[in-house]
């Protein structure tokens, strides 16, 4: 999609009202509970917190869900219902303040205290309103509203307070039509990358198949040897001036799934930390069921909540190995031997005592040849499904940007 003039047509001459979201929507802040009211047993009100908004994409995830007992004081206006703008609120990582998500249908899911949820009036359209909030229009409110402070909150005062855009405010009917009319055009962008998403996740399933199928093996059929005897834990350390976001990786940049990382958004600034090489293997080591994991290809270092296993016999392709351990069976392994109960760490002596099947090198290689091509199809920033979707991403940002492109009335339009 490249026709700017229609673009520009659409929005030729139309006038614009900034009008504070608190005059053209609600605003309710999610339940808050204590660790009393967590249920033990699976039965009570399903919550989605800040985790179940993915940082890129705007989407809910449904990985890890709080539970809460039936006797949890919980409101009607806290339940999740179709054209609800979920918002995470509050949190200590002020990159995942202001994450959004469009609910498509009603759910039976309620919305934690660091959540919020935007609902309009009938003079604004939902899909016209959550892709303002993903915009760069509320990015700049909220920094400019948050950088005083050190406190990460979206209170209903600094919500109420961001002014957005409405068109043709004195003719409703039209004003509808043109936000209608926006939010098509972005839409078709965001089911672009909601189909290449889907996708994306089907060969995730598919890799994941294969990795269990690959590495099953029958007993007697080939020598099994623990993580101990063909790994160790890094014992390398590396300073902290070696470091930056790109080569540092703290648990909350290691993506579930095995996902593999992203950048972090912060780096140590003194003391030396546990380095890594290329080809080991780094896990997180905070709640296994996470399944955090990632194959080094740079030298790095990493915190007391990774754990960095390098590889040390010849006989084992780290390739091999990291494929070993990012199947289900390691993490399920890890869970059963974790410690502590609200937020469950691996167990460092027990995961060396799991077990590793070592065929013969021609055989590793022969497995890793197949998992590689699932691997690149499914984490490559350069020729995989990632790239495409990044691709797509970038484009429904332009046309987004370009369509919520409104000059506000202290704005001098240069001719």
């Amino acid at each position: 999609m490249n026709n700017l003039g229609f673009i520009e047509k659409l929005l030729d001459g139309v006038k614009v009202e900034w009008v504070r979201l608190g005059d053209v929507a609600f605003y309710v802040r999610g339940l808050t509970y204590s660790k009393s009211n967590e249920s033990s047993n699976s039965e009570g009100f399903k919550v989605l917190r800040a985790n179940n908004i993915t940082l890129s994409g705007n989407v809910l995830n449904f990985d890890d869900i709080k539970i809460v007992t039936h006797d949890t004081k919980v409101k009607s206006s806290q339940k999740l219902y179709k054209n609800d703008i979920l918002i995470s609120a509050a949190s200590g990582s002020r990159e995942h303040v202001g994450k959004v998500a469009f609910i498509k249908e009603d759910l039976d899911y309620y919305f934690g205290g660091f959540m919020g949820v935007v609902r309009p009036h009938s003079n604004l359209l939902p899909g016209y309103m959550f892709h303002i909030l993903t915009s760069a229009i509320f990015q700049r409110y909220m920094d400019e509203m948050l950088k005083s402070s050190t406190i990460n909150n979206l209170s209903s005062s600094v919500m109420n307070g961001f002014e957005c855009p409405i068109p043709c405010p004195d003719n409703p009917k039209k004003s509808l039509e043109i936000q209608a009319e926006i939010v098509r055009i972005l839409d078709a962008f965001t089911a672009m990358t909601a189909e290449l998403t889907a996708e994306l996740n089907l060969r995730r399933q598919q890799y994941n198949y294969y990795r269990d199928q690959l590495l099953s093996f029958e007993e007697g059929e080939v020598e099994w040897k623990t993580l101990g005897e063909v790994a160790e834990y890094s014992k390398s350390r590396i300073r902290h001036t070696e470091l930056d976001g790109s080569n540092y990786v703290g648990v909350e940049s290691l993506l579930q799934n095995r996902a593999g990382k992203i950048d972090s958004t912060r780096t140590p600034d003194s003391g030396n930390l546990t380095k890594y090489k290329v080809g080991d293997i780094l896990i997180g080591n905070i709640r296994p069921y996470l399944k955090k994991i990632w194959h080094a290809d740079r030298v790095g270092g990493t915190n007391g909540d990774v754990l960095v296993v390098h590889p040390t016999d010849t006989a084992v392709n780290p390739k091999y190995l990291y494929q070993v351990l990012a199947d289900d069976k390691f993490f399920e392994y890890n869970m059963q031997h974790a410690k502590g109960a609200k937020m469950p760490r691996g167990n460092k002596p027990k995961i060396l005592e799991y077990l590793i099947p070592v065929p013969s090198l021609e055989e590793q290689a022969r497995i890793v040849a197949i998992l590689d091509k699932f691997d690149t199809l499914t984490t490559s920033l350069t020729e995989g499904l990632p790239r495409e979707i990044e691709l797509r991403q970038q484009q429904y940002e332009y046309y987004r940007d370009l369509l919520l492109s409104f000059p506000k009335p202290d704005t001098k339009v240069v001719a």
